[in-house]
């Protein structure tokens, strides 16, 4: 078939419906599997029973491969005024300093505010490709739909750059992630040009969504999807959390730029692309004869009559702030399943002589079953304040500070007047400022000791 064939770029998109879709008993992966519809040659992406999503029908896209990161990577975090936000690309860097630093990932963002995919062509080589990046994130789309309804010639457009900045990628040896353009909540308004209703908006980004996955088939790369789970929690979340008086908008205020929320969902899906699988502890605890083990990245130091003493050198991802707010990260957690995929702090307790065990981890508890227990328990979902709250937001603001300052070294440095005199002098002493503050992550990453206490309930 034609790649110009409207057949063949006309929306037919994918995603996860979370928690709202299939049976309690059954898996996430299974619930999606069940919903899956299949038409000719092409599969599609469940969706809810809704006439909010009668006229989208995304292709269905590939599970999560195994994990495309190896230790002592460079990530590169590349796209539009979205990634300049610095938001999900925040919470990239944070999560794989915190949550996986065994892997020893160093990452760099690469955020321009109106970038289309021909515009990071053009700068690849100066800005990206002298880093020598080993993994990719690439997040286009929103500005390539030029804010009006879909064509089939700026659909080739998009499919052709698009596939021409993962080519050059490879070429350098980095593995990639193709992501897709996030959903539209309102008509742009600073866009002069835009046209079309915001249905017809949003229809165009579909399309290009399945564009953006027929360019990883292509080229052999993975694939995150933002926009159909965004898409849906704009209809869904909004209907959830929002009110006549503060709505609930996933897709931002301005209806492009997500806050918190919105960011986090990217993250998830970029790092579920990326392969990991979110197994940051498991500690066991043997109640009877009062001993515990604990995984990689964590040390027993003392267990004793249900207190177990503990030093980790891996967190859980923590957020707080109000469940119902858009620009809450820990809103965005709730509406994909981020803490079962990508946040599993996991104790167990066997052996319990009580129907129940009241966990005390810092200055917070829960009463737990004793089945439940055996069975495991999520500490990172369960404690939103815990031990690690304080160490987190230390890493996390160093890795805001380094992101802003490399958003400082491209479009400033490297783009301004020292680039133009002497580029090479520019990246050296803009390098050496960036190496402080790599160092400064690095300073407030601690291990953290905590205790866990187990007690018994009748």
């Amino acid at each position: 078939m034609s790649l110009n064939s409207p057949s063949r770029i006309l929306p037919i998109t994918l995603v996860l419906l979370t928690l709202t879709l299939g049976s309690p008993q059954l898996t996430i992966a299974e619930q999606r599997k069940s919903q899956v519809n299949t038409l000719g040659t092409y599969s599609y992406e469940p969706k809810p029973d809704d006439g909010a999503f009668t006229k989208f029908n995304p292709r269905l896209a590939p599970p999560p491969g195994p994990l495309l990161l190896r230790r002592g990577d460079r990530l590169a975090i590349i796209g539009d005024s979205i990634t300049e936000q610095k938001l999900y690309s925040r919470i990239i860097e944070t999560y794989l300093t915190v949550c996986a630093p065994q892997l020893e990932i160093q990452t760099r963002q690469y955020g321009w505010s109106g970038e289309r995919t021909e515009g990071f062509l053009r700068r690849m080589d100066q800005d990206c490709l002298r880093f020598k990046p080993t993994v990719a994130t690439l997040a286009y789309g929103m500005n390539d739909s030029r804010y009006r309804p879909f064509d089939t010639l700026n659909g080739k457009w998009y499919h052709d750059h698009y596939s021409e900045v993962v080519k050059k990628l490879k070429a350098a040896d980095a593995r990639v992630v193709v992501g897709s353009p996030g959903c539209a909540g309102k008509i742009a308004g600073w866009v002069k040009s835009r046209s079309g209703t915001l249905d017809e908006h949003n229809l165009h980004l579909c399309a290009l969504r399945d564009i953006a996955l027929q360019v990883a088939e292509e080229q052999g790369v993975a694939f995150a999807d933002i926009f159909w789970p965004m898409y849906q929690q704009q209809v869904l979340a909004a209907r959830k959390y929002g009110t006549a008086k503060k709505p609930y908008e996933i897709a931002g205020h301005d209806g492009i730029h997500p806050g918190g929320a919105g960011h986090l969902m990217m993250a998830y899906a970029f790092l579920r692309a990326m392969g990991l699988n979110g197994e940051i502890a498991t500690i066991r605890f043997d109640s009877q004869t009062d001993t515990a083990t604990a995984s990689e990245g964590h040390k027993i130091n003392r267990c004793e009559k249900g207190s177990i003493s503990v030093t980790s050198q891996r967190y859980p991802f923590c957020a707080d702030g109000p469940v119902d707010d858009d620009n809450s990260i820990r809103s965005g957690m709730s509406l994909v399943p981020f803490n079962q995929e990508l946040n599993r702090f996991v104790l167990y307790v066997t052996r319990l002589a009580a129907p129940k065990a009241k966990i005390t981890w810092g200055k917070n508890s829960v009463i737990v079953s004793a089945e439940e227990l055996a069975n495991g328990v999520n500490l990172a979902a369960l404690f939103t304040e815990n031990p690690f709250n304080a160490a987190f937001r230390a890493v996390d603001s160093a890795v805001a500070v380094k992101q802003a300052f490399e958003t400082h070294q491209i479009k400033k440095v490297f783009h301004g007047q020292e680039g133009k005199r002497d580029m090479e002098s520019a990246v050296s002493r803009t390098e050496k400022e960036r190496a402080k503050l790599v160092l400064k992550i690095s300073e407030a990453k601690s291990a953290v000791d905590h205790q866990l206490l187990i007690q018994p309930v009748e």
